[in-house]
């Protein structure tokens, strides 16, 4: 969450935790993070957005309502609210975000499409007549975008990011080691040993505790890298040929720009060691993380509503309803 003249305020996973019984929230965020896979029967710990839009509307109105006044400091307190969107969505998705937003408390809703707030945060020439090539790697989704002018002119986007690497490592844990692990822990290895190149990782191996499939029973079993990096290999590769099929599809008038700046990485998907290395070699063109990378997205979404009057419209503006 940013907060216009302050700047990031509140970094928390949009995690929601709630009681069936009575459909209250129970918590929100990091708290709620915690008791993913350890709550009670009757709690429920959630993610209610995936792939980048909203899985449980009601869930999403309520985390959102919660952050906001988190954010806004009392519960009567409005407040325009910029929020990001991946660029593939539909105009039913985007009604749906609107929806929640204003539902949560929002006096207006402005939604900004994540690879234009990534190149905003990210500090590249949007506004100027020169094309910057950015790729934002979060949770749900990978966005890729060349802009100029203030707006998109090229733009992919596919459904992979870190929820699903972390899929993958739950995948070859359970097909390799005959192992049952969550995805919390396939988080945990990521962050310890992943790497998209050999010899990129922090470590060569990592412990980790599950249940074994043929037996039943607790077990610990040490992962190595090259396990970990075999398991990210064909999210990696998808996203790798995202890339491609944007500079393919990128004008010729652009491409000089973009061979020029090359590409600038954000999101948490970023931060995996060797993710650079392996696009450059890919690509062929210099890789950049940006210095913010996890919240260069939340950057570009404030610095944008702050600016809302400046920059060409790539947001659409819904007044909410009195009465």
């Amino acid at each position: 969450m940013y907060r216009k003249g302050e700047g990031i305020v509140l970094f928390e996973p949009s995690v929601v935790a709630i009681d069936e019984r009575t459909g209250e929230v129970h918590a929100v965020g990091a708290e709620a993070r915690r008791m993913i896979g350890r709550t009670p029967a009757h709690i429920s710990a959630t993610r209610p957005l995936r792939d980048g839009v909203i899985a449980d509307f009601e869930v999403t109105e309520q985390m959102l309502r919660h952050f906001i006044r988190k954010t806004a400091g009392t519960a009567r307190s409005r407040a325009d609210v910029m929020i990001c969107v991946p660029s593939g969505i539909t105009q039913v998705e985007r009604n749906a975000v609107t929806r929640a937003a204003l539902g949560a408390g929002a006096t207006h809703a402005f939604l900004i499409e994540e690879p234009m707030a990534a190149a905003i945060g990210a500090g590249l020439p949007v506004a100027e007549p020169v094309g910057a090539l950015v790729v934002d790697i979060g949770g749900g989704t990978t966005e890729t975008a060349v802009t100029a002018l203030g707006s998109l002119a090229v733009v992919n986007s596919i459904k992979v990011g870190g929820y699903q690497m972390d899929d993958a490592i739950v995948r070859s844990i359970h097909q390799q080691e005959r192992l049952v692990v969550g995805q919390e822990q396939a988080e945990a290895l990521k962050i310890e040993i992943g790497s998209a190149t050999a010899g990129a990782e922090a470590a060569e191996e990592a412990d980790i505790a599950g249940r074994d499939i043929i037996s039943g029973l607790l077990r610990r079993k040490s992962i190595t890298a090259q396990q970990i990096r075999n398991a990210l290999q064909r999210p990696l590769d998808q996203i790798v040929t995202a890339v491609k099929d944007l500079l393919d599809q990128t004008p010729a008038e652009l491409s000089g720009d973009v061979i020029e700046q090359g590409i600038t990485l954000v999101g948490g998907g970023a931060l995996l060691p060797g993710l650079d290395e392996l696009l450059q070699t890919e690509t062929g063109l210099p890789v950049t993380i940006a210095d913010s990378p996890l919240t260069a997205v939340a950057l570009g979404a404030g610095q944008a509503l702050e600016e809302l009057g400046s920059l060409k419209p790539q947001q659409r503006r819904t007044r909410r309803r009195r009465g």
